[in-house]
């Protein structure tokens, strides 16, 4: 049973699908033919050339309710020097090593791997539709994939977005908010400074009063603190000339108590300190996320996990998943996986294999489990 599996993995690590640049049509062809030999048809969404989505679905016999299940199929690149070649797929003592094995290659091959076995076993469900959504671009946004795509998938009542560790249940994620503020100043000779006005000072002292901002007393009981990253910065033009445009690139996390104005308007505060001559950019945004506990499809996750003998871990996403754009759009949503803890974007990244078949296992009877509850209770 695990070899199946595992082959199915390997081959999804040995097709590069790294972002940038962006390659995930040959790993959703992949999936595509995998998908025609056993009887399943599938659909390719393509909003960018190359960048390719691919759908399929196990309809039911009534079809009162709808879920769909979304890996993704792109990778963050795989630089540096790695012990294990990171598109081989070795296996080596109870893991698979190889980039994306963790995030996201071993929940999209146990999502294969799990639509093979419905259709093998002829399980059909009477009240709950599967769609399976394996989308692109990720890693960078997901312009071309789950944001898009969800315009065309209709009606979907639940949700899960298969990218966690170790079978932890994400109920909450941090906002997101990152910004590129611009510095306007004046340039001059370097030997006379006090004729110009120098964009990179003023941007050491804003990013000094931003690095002591909290922007909250409140703490969160799982996603803490709001946090700030400077992620890049640039200025000037020649050592001998007073800088007269400086900018930097700031990522912001933020918890519910707070919003994306409030933040704006803290920043605006100190950037008048300095300057009157300022541009800010908001160059992405997601809300920050809290999921109901006790909703239904956790409760009957919860009670699948137990009967394996798994711990139900309710976490916190202090990075950031694709769950806001399923709540975006009415679903009722949370994240989940089998991923290694501490793995993903990693050199010589790995998923345990005891993990992907638990995780097989797990899924499977979820999906068993909450048909049977809509049936029963006529949801």
């Amino acid at each position: 049973m695990y070899r199946e599996l595992v082959g199915i993995v390997k081959k999804l690590i040995q097709i590069d699908s790294q972002n940038p640049p962006g390659r995930e049509k040959e790993i959703a062809l992949f999936i595509k033919y995998f998908l025609k030999d056993i009887g399943v048809d599938s659909k390719i969404f393509e909003f960018e050339k190359n960048r390719y989505n691919l759908v399929c679905s196990l309809p039911s016999h009534r079809g009162k309710k709808r879920i769909i299940l979304t890996p993704h199929l792109d990778t963050v690149p795989a630089s540096g020097k790695w012990l294990f070649p990171p598109f081989k797929g070795k296996v080596f003592r109870g893991k698979i090593y190889g980039r994306g094995a963790t995030d996201c290659k071993g929940n999209v091959g146990v999502v294969m791997y799990l639509i093979k076995k419905f259709k093998e076993e002829k399980i059909n469900f009477n009240n709950l539709d599967l769609i399976f959504a394996f989308t692109a671009d990720e890693e960078t946004g997901s312009r071309w994939g789950i944001k898009p795509l969800l315009k065309y998938l209709k009606k979907i009542d639940y949700g899960i977005v298969l990218d966690s560790d170790d079978f932890d249940i994400i109920v909450a994620q941090k906002g997101l908010l990152h910004l590129k503020i611009e510095v306007f100043g004046k340039e001059a000779h370097g030997a006379t400074p006090h004729r110009g006005i120098n964009a990179i000072e003023k941007s050491i002292y804003i990013l000094r009063d931003l690095l002591k901002e909290k922007f909250t007393e409140n703490i969160h009981p799982l996603l803490k603190q709001p946090t700030i990253n400077i992620g890049r910065f640039w200025g000037g033009e020649k050592v001998n000339i007073v800088a007269g445009y400086a900018f930097f690139e700031i990522d912001i996390r933020y918890i519910p108590s707070i919003d994306k104005e409030t933040i704006i308007n803290k920043i605006e505060k100190i950037l008048k300190k300095y300057t009157d001559k300022y541009k800010i950019n908001i160059l992405a945004h997601q809300e920050p996320i809290e999921i109901d506990r006790n909703s239904l499809l956790i409760s009957i996750l919860k009670q699948t996990l137990k009967s394996y003998n798994i711990k139900p871990k309710l976490v916190p996403s202090f990075g950031a998943t694709v769950i806001n754009f399923l709540r975006d759009n009415g679903i009722d949503t949370f994240a989940f996986g089998f991923g290694s803890r501490g793995c993903a974007h990693i050199k010589d990244e790995y998923v345990k294999i005891d993990n992907l078949y638990r995780g097989y296992m797990v899924l499977k009877n979820f999906l068993i489990n909450l048909d049977s509850q809509i049936t029963k209770y006529h949801l």
